[in-house]
């Protein structure tokens, strides 16, 4: 929806910028030990703050549900009144706008299928919990992607994507580069340093795990070479 189109547009447009940073806030903000448990729905144990008879904790979910709501309403508008079915799915920004709401939808499933407290003993099984853990952390890692929804509000951001995406050719080219140098490197430094430095490189594939951090200049220094001959072939890399 275009903000200059009208009014309404604007509005909205407003809304969704509004909507995206309390998600992205509540997504950092429930990492934080501190604040961490007030995002856990339906959990009072810490929560020395009511709201009447509403926890803080419920009270932040609904908030978050209002949220995911409106990019649920946002999706679906768009996705009925698209030109073309196929096109819909086409759009990068489509996509990560469904992947931004679905761990939502699926968290609260896994919640309501496995709650903190059971029939059965007042506790679920152990493997349940690890089922719910899963998904959870699961759901969490996909939500990142609500980041990415700030880049459809601006045009100089499009831009820069297009030119990636026009670009896939030579960055596909740069890939295969690196993976050359990797294992080109990654061998010869196997062979060099093996016999005095078995434990660092053990196999070729921990020589191309140092070619690989030093090619791209991250360099951890869990693995270098001790040799005079792996120490010249390194600054070649």
């Amino acid at each position: 929806m275009d903000p200059r189109y009208s009014r309404a547009a604007s509005i909205w447009h407003l809304l969704d910028i509004i909507f995206i940073c309390i998600s992205i806030s509540f997504m950092i903000l429930e990492t934080d030990p501190s604040v961490g448990q007030y995002f856990v729905y339906g959990s009072t144990d810490h929560d020395p703050f009511m709201v009447g008879n509403i926890s803080i904790n419920n009270i932040i979910f609904g908030l978050n549900s209002l949220v995911i709501m409106f990019f649920t309403a946002d999706i679906m508008v768009r996705f009925l009144t698209w030109p073309s079915f196929v096109t819909f799915w086409k759009n990068i920004f489509n996509i990560l706008d469904i992947l931004s709401i679905v761990p939502f939808y699926i968290s609260v499933i896994a919640h309501t299928m496995h709650p903190e407290e059971g029939e059965e003993g007042g506790v679920h099984s152990e493997e349940g919990v690890k089922q719910k853990y899963f998904i959870l952390k699961m759901c969490r890692i996909f939500r990142i992607v609500r980041v990415f929804k700030f880049v459809k509000h601006s045009k100089d951001l499009i831009v820069i994507v297009k030119v990636l995406l026009s670009s896939r050719k030579e960055l596909g080219l740069l890939v295969i580069l690196l993976g050359i140098s990797t294992i080109t490197f990654g061998s010869i430094m196997f062979y060099i340093e093996h016999e005095t430095n078995e434990v660092m490189f053990d196999s070729i594939m921990s020589g191309c795990w140092w070619a690989l951090v030093t090619i791209t200049t991250l360099g951890y220094g869990d693995i270098h070479p001790k040799t005079v001959g792996g120490k010249i072939v390194g600054p070649f890399s």
